[in-house]
């Protein structure tokens, strides 16, 4: 889990149930038969008791995007909500952070909820939850005008983010002459406009066709570069949490099976289900060359004082390259040349350095930071579709 220190938002031993058997005393014999280790539908069938989350501990980290994903059901909206309280935890804590001080959203007063609601916390919705009979410009502006905000400073501020999601010539526009994407813009805007901290995103674009939500995904890790927020991010698609998310949690039955980066998730599923669910995954934007490369220093050395890389040697100075008796020049891709050894940064996608691959015909260096640090051939490539890691 994230270390506490660096968290902007922190789930601690969270268990959320609902009552549909209107008894005194259902929830605390559920929580007891919890504690004993019955599952969610043995509780049910007996108390009437639904758990949506069971003993979920997670720590987002300030300016990362952090995806909860799992099948229908599996509690990751409830926990999502449980973060500005409208899904109120029965036991544990979420915090909140400044960096100093922690403060738990699930005990807090009413008036400290709805100011944190206004300044601190923002939610996009799945089906947009914009005001119809507003103006886009009035929508954005919605959360500003509740705080008190006076009409030129807050028009200021909704001009500068409608700006930043290119919806500037819209602003006069009502809602229901936008497409779906660009309403999705409107209630990304109207979350900026707050200027929170955390932003809340439940399934936001799984009401888009698929071009529609790609093109919202790359914009929000381009939004997401300049304002680095700190998002908790809801998807039900597997593609979609690898390409956008710092860290992605798997969950199942109301409980967290794994919470890793992209390439654990991908690379290193704790067990059977992780690895069913990740199965048809498409591995091409979301791995990335650190993962499948292999490192210089764990590659022996030639007689000759070269690096072996199979079917090609690198010199000491990692410039000078040889495949057989032929001798190479190594140079960036985007400087490529016929005859060149391609270097990609260590970042590059599987998919990526595939293209540069096929473009060079020779394996590709990686580099970081302007220091070599490996290589990808064939059979490295081949492994990371696989969905395996190479080593050595």
């Amino acid at each position: 889990m994230t270390e506490t220190k660096t968290a902007a938002l922190e789930f601690r031993n969270i268990d959320i149930l609902f009552d549909r058997s209107g008894r005194r005393g259902a929830i605390e014999a559920a929580l007891a038969r919890l504690d004993a280790g019955e599952t969610r539908e043995e509780i049910g069938r007996a108390l009437k008791v639904t758990v949506g989350v069971a003993g979920a501990n997670l720590a987002v980290a300030r300016g990362e995007i952090s995806v909860l994903m799992g099948l229908s059901g599996s509690g990751k909206s409830t926990l999502l909500r449980a973060a500005n309280r409208l899904n109120r935890p029965v036991r544990g804590e979420v915090r909140i952070g400044n960096g100093s001080a922690w403060l738990d959203i699930a005990r807090c007063d009413d008036e400290t909820l709805r100011e944190l609601r206004k300044t601190r916390i923002a939610m996009v919705f799945q089906q947009f939850g914009l005001l119809p009979w507003r103006s886009v410009r009035d929508n954005v502006g919605f959360g500003l005008e509740l705080r008190g905000m006076a009409p030129s400073i807050r028009r200021e501020i909704v001009e500068e983010k409608l700006a930043l999601v290119g919806l500037s010539n819209w602003a006069d526009a009502q809602v229901h002459e936008l497409s779906g994407g660009m309403q999705q813009r409107v209630g990304l805007a109207r979350a900026f406009a707050t200027d929170a901290d955390i932003l809340l995103m439940d399934e936001p674009f799984s009401a888009l066709d698929p071009l529609i939500r790609r093109k919202l995904q790359d914009e929000l890790m381009d939004l997401q570069k300049r304002l680095k927020k700190t998002i908790l991010f809801v998807s039900h698609d597997i593609d979609e949490a690898l390409k956008i998310g710092s860290r992605i949690t798997i969950m199942r039955e109301g409980r967290i099976i794994q919470t890793g980066t992209p390439d654990d998730i991908a690379l290193r599923p704790v067990n059977d289900y992780v690895a069913e669910f990740i199965r048809h995954m498409n591995p091409l934007p979301t791995i990335l060359a650190s993962t499948f490369m292999r490192r210089f220093h764990d590659l022996p050395l030639r007689a000759d004082g070269m690096i072996d890389g199979g079917n090609i040697a690198i010199g000491p100075d990692a410039r000078a390259v040889r495949i057989g008796d032929q001798e190479r020049v190594a140079t960036a891709h985007h400087e490529w040349v016929r005859g060149a050894v391609c270097i990609v940064p260590v970042g590059m996608s599987l998919g990526e350095v595939i293209a540069v691959r096929q473009r060079s015909g020779f394996p590709v260096l990686v580099e970081d930071e302007g220091r070599l640090i490996g290589l990808c051939d064939d059979a490295d490539i081949l492994q990371a579709l696989s969905g395996e890691a190479r080593h050595g």
